[in-house]
């Protein structure tokens, strides 16, 4: 396996080193720039809230929502979330410790420290460990020369408050920023004025299940982000940055457990050298570490007894990258080794109303400590030949997941990973662009792992899993006309041993089984200037997604309908207008043997202008869903528990009408 292996890497590598042509080398990134989406300035126009799981569906019509709260909510991108999408922030990781994504790790990072996003579709990355079908990077703000502060105070809708506030400066020597905010919102309340407590009432979710009269605030969070950089010579760099976020009292609604509170920390040290000679254009020294603390119970529901249980979730992981750039033969050849490991663990306790006595339960839903611990190596080439510009890369993986539950055998996964990407540029303003890529990802501790009632093993959890690997094409172009530019893709993806929650055949249990499917789909997005300061730009995506095999429903589950994003934009002097519109079709295909049901399609207008009022002072003022809409943007595939009313999961209505106010001081 080795020997195949190396072979493989030596021949892709040799055969772009060997081409004809010679250009100025450039770092080409040709994956990025022609198959990526860039997020920009969230920090300063996704105003209304710290969601960016909200921003990035507004923002992409690829990326819908899976919401659970007026915060911390997922992303599914092409059809795909949890583990077969990479998120990384700066580079680094960290994972949800609730086995329902009640934190996902878009919820660990706000919207006010993000400067960009880049969404890159597809299994075209080999750095980073886990890219199964997409990778979504996040970029924080940076520090910058000089003395610069920012500060934001927000209110709207539902008594949502939030006030942050940044500190920056420094010299070519060194760089430092501190960035605090503190936000609270009450539950909000759909488009027929109800909020979560009234929305529970309305289905019939029963008394013991529903939140208590009073239960408090929806969430509230607070988060402090600092970052320190030296410029030790002028080919030397040393970053180093801490994230902490605190978030208390979370409500879940559609769950049958709140989150007492959702801790994390995210600590990162990078090391660059430029120009060490022929033998190294760059090298970058990077380590990461992250960690998580999430207990969800029953405190704020009304419950059966005098007591409630509490799940107390933790995850941490740490990784390291050694990557070295070279150039040969006017080709970038990068070279690097990766290794991380990811700890998860859980215990349930019990805790008497009366007398606040903490009882360890022994013989309910747990996790045992488990570690996952890759090591990887992994090349990437990228090369311009005339007007075709090349990108590949190979990975090797192995992996080895260890657990403390007894009676099982821990796992080990070996995967080669690979790509190839081209794009030809006809002119400036036309560009076709073609790529293949095979990638994989292992199962988690808790599809493999978790365990159930009376300890016994979950009905989901399968201690037998093999990995998904998901082999895929896409192709695509984009053109300039005048002031009109479109950009359109279609994707096929296949996907082998695919991680899927679906009934046992002839039982009612279900569990994560290995299936076979296949998701597909297009988007076209791009932009059409009216004049310098007019402008309108779109975006429409559509999958679909189909199990292989004897299932008597073909349809995979949490593939999401047709969808578009619309806006319009204008800018005049010292004003911004936008208007835009977010558009979804009827949940129409779905897995009904999956507990999904059919919705009803939606379309959401959201306003926003900003006007600087005088020097340094900028207000903004918006309304989301302005005809006040009821809507549902989410599914209830079983991979997620919500709560049952005969036997049928609940669906959750998404906020009704939200106005807010913004007033940003800036020096």
């Amino acid at each position: 396996m080795k020997v195949k292996n190396i072979t493989i890497l030596s021949f892709v590598v040799s055969t772009l080193l060997s081409a004809n042509e010679s250009t100025t080398l450039q770092e080409i990134s040709i994956v990025e720039r022609a198959n990526s989406t860039l997020v920009k300035d969230i920090s300063k126009d996704e105003l209304k809230s710290a969601d960016l799981a909200e921003a990035l569906m507004k923002n992409s019509p690829s990326i819908s929502i899976v919401r659970r709260n007026g915060i911390a909510n997922d992303i599914i991108l092409r059809g795909q979330k949890k583990d077969n999408i990479n998120i990384l922030i700066d580079n680094s990781k960290i994972y949800g410790a609730c086995p329902n994504r009640m934190d996902p790790p878009t919820s660990h990072i706000l919207t006010n420290n993000i400067k960009s996003v880049k969404i890159i579709e597809g299994p075209y990355d080999v750095e980073n460990f886990g890219t199964l079908s997409g990778l979504v990077k996040v970029e924080t703000k940076e520090p910058q020369d000089g003395f610069h502060g920012e500060l934001n105070l927000n209110a709207g809708s539902f008594d949502y408050k939030k006030g942050s506030a940044t500190i920056e400066g420094g010299n070519k020597f060194v760089k430092a920023l501190i960035s605090a905010s503190v936000e609270k919102g009450d539950q909000y309340k759909d488009g027929n004025g109800n909020n979560f407590l009234e929305q529970q009432k309305k289905r019939g979710v029963p008394h013991a299940q529903q939140l208590k009269s009073g239960s408090g605030d929806a969430f509230e969070k607070k988060s402090v982000m600092s970052k320190l950089q030296f410029n030790i010579t002028d080919n030397q760099d040393l970053k180093l940055s801490y994230t902490a976020n605190r978030s208390d009292s979370i409500l879940y609604p559609a769950g049958p457990m709140d989150a007492d509170y959702d801790d994390s920390d995210i600590y990162t040290i990078g090391y660059t050298i430029r120009e060490l000679g022929s033998f190294s254009k760059e090298l970058n020294l990077d380590y990461y570490y992250s960690k998580v603390d999430h207990p969800m119970s029953g405190k704020l529901r009304n419950g059966n007894g005098t007591s409630y249980m509490t799940n107390h979730m933790k995850s941490s992981i740490w990784g390291a990258t050694v990557k070295n750039s070279l150039e040969i033969e006017d080709s970038l050849l990068t070279l690097g080794i990766d290794t991380s490991v990811r700890n998860w663990n859980g215990k349930m306790h019990s805790t008497n109303i009366n007398t606040g006595v903490v009882k360890p339960n022994q013989t309910m839903n747990r996790m045992y400590d488990t570690d996952t611990k890759n090591k990887a190596l992994f090349a990437k080439v990228e090369k311009s030949i005339g007007n075709l510009d090349l990108e590949t890369g190979v990975r090797y993986d192995y992996t080895d997941i260890e657990t403390q539950r007894p009676n099982v055998d821990d796992k080990k996964y070996v995967a080669f990973s690979g790509y190839m990407f081209g794009a030809y540029n006809f002119d400036e303003q036309s560009k076709i662009f073609l790529g293949f890529g095979k990638s994989s990802r292992v199962p988690d501790a808790r599809e493999l792992y978790q365990l159930g009632s009376n300890g016994v093993v979950n009905a989901t959890s399968n201690p037998n899993l093999d990995q998904t690997k998901n082999y895929e094409v896409d192709l695509g172009f984009e053109k300039t006309i005048g002031n009109f530019y479109i950009k359109p893709k279609i994707f096929y993806s296949v996907l082998k041993d695919y991680i899927y929650n679906s009934r046992v055949i002839g039982t009612n249990q279900t569990q994560f089984q290995n299936i076979d499917a296949k998701i597909y789909g297009f988007d076209i997005s791009g932009h059409y200037y009216f004049t310098d300061n007019f402008a309108f730009d779109y975006g429409i995506a559509y999958q679909r997604g189909k199990k292989d095999g004897s299932f008597a429903d073909k349809d995979l589950a949490e593939i999401p309908p047709l969808k578009a994003n619309l806006g319009l934009s204008y800018e005049y002097e010292k004003s911004k207008f936008k208007a835009e519109v977010v558009a979804v079709d009827r949940w129409s295909k779905f897995d009904d043997s999956a507990k999904e049901q059919e919705i009803a399609g939606y379309a959401v207008t959201n306003l926003k202008y900003t006007q600087e009022l005088f020097k340094n002072f900028e207000l903004t003022l918006g309304v989301d869903n302005l005809f006040d809409k009821v809507y549902n943007s989410a599914n209830t595939y079983q991979d997620v528990r919500y709560v049952e009313v005969g036997g049928e999961q609940i669906l959750f209505n998404d906020p009704g009408r939200y106005g807010y106010v913004n007033l940003r001081y800036s020096f």
